[in-house]
């Protein structure tokens, strides 16, 4: 009977041992638990506040980003080609109306028949050999305010006693006669919107004036040319078109002939119409310039210059190329 009493109180302290050592380690577990609950609160605090920084059209913004780059990315593999248009197997059906040929023949036998009667009697009445002074009406804002004060400027009409002219292309070769396309030739007005130096004499005016309803040419400022050389100059270098967007390549090919070595040596001499005049201007390639209305303006908008675009415009020449540069 001793002996199992003994047995039992070994058996209960036993059952008491193990039950403590549970216990502690719930206890354990339990304040791990807290304290992990504690340290994810305030992480996530901290994660809140961290969200609270960004804003929310920034994160609209990267939403729409990356939708657009998934949308473009399925576009290109549903077509690889882009916008680019797929040519058709089949021709496209263009009608050509008889009229636009009769049309463009009878303009070219009228601009053939002025040529011959320009090249044998002259403009006659058509172009004065005096310089005329023409006054106009400008629109100028006042610096004092935000008005608009009207100043009346004096400007040359032709350009009659000057040494030099831009001239400016402003027709393609539809219904241009074979006359006056040789006269383009030589002038070195290939394309339309193209546009050359020129010695003002009796020779280049006669050609001029051959070519009068096709070109648009005046007199241009110091200024201007060197605006459009700098912006639109390109030189021939071996039968290439190079930009002129360092002094060496001027240099290269002008200073053995001529002693031109920068740009600006080449802008005074077009200007002032120097000895080396004829190799300065041939070493220009002819510019390319813009349109002076975009095919938007013409078709949307509607807009319509009252200018006419050809002949000569004189000292208005400035105005009219600062809108194709």
């Amino acid at each position: 009977r001793l002996h199992h009493s003994n047995n039992c109180n070994k058996q209960t302290a036993a059952a008491s041992i193990r039950f403590l050592s549970v216990g502690a380690r719930n206890l354990q577990e339990d304040t791990d638990n807290s304290t992990t609950d504690i340290m994810t609160s305030v992480v996530s605090k901290n994660d809140e506040k961290q969200l609270q920084l960004v804003p929310e059209i920034l994160l609209k913004r990267r939403h729409d980003m990356d939708e657009m780059k998934a949308r473009r990315a399925a576009q290109a593999l549903a077509n690889p080609r882009g916008n680019r248009k797929i040519a058709s197997k089949n021709p496209i059906l263009k009608v050509h109306k008889p009229e636009k040929y009769l049309a463009d023949g009878r303009c070219r036998r009228n601009h053939d028949i002025r040529y011959q009667r320009v090249l044998k009697k002259g403009m006659q009445k058509r172009a004065s050999n005096k310089v005329q002074i023409v006054t106009k009406q400008v629109q100028k804002k006042d610096p004092h305010n935000t008005n608009y004060v009207v100043e009346e400027r004096s400007y040359a009409a032709n350009s009659v006693g000057a040494s030099v002219v831009f001239v400016v292309r402003m027709r393609d070769n539809v219904a241009v006669p074979k006359s006056v396309h040789r006269v383009m030739k030589q002038l070195r007005l290939k394309q339309k919107y193209d546009g050359v130096f020129l010695r003002y004499n009796a020779t280049t005016r006669k050609m001029l004036h051959l070519a009068e309803p096709f070109v648009l040419y005046g007199i241009l400022s110091k200024s201007t040319i060197s605006d459009l050389i700098h912006r639109r100059g390109h030189g021939k270098v071996d039968g290439e078109r190079v930009p002129l967007n360092n002094n060496i390549v001027v240099e290269n090919a002008l200073e053995k002939d001529t002693g031109i070595i920068c740009v600006e040596d080449l802008v005074h001499e077009i200007s002032s119409v120097g000895t080396n005049f004829a190799k300065a201007s041939n070493f220009l390639w002819p510019f390319r310039l813009t349109a002076p209305k975009t095919k938007f303006q013409k078709d949307k908008l509607d807009y319509h210059d009252t200018r006419e675009d050809y002949g000569d415009k004189g000292e208005e020449m400035e105005d009219y190329l600062k809108t194709m540069l």
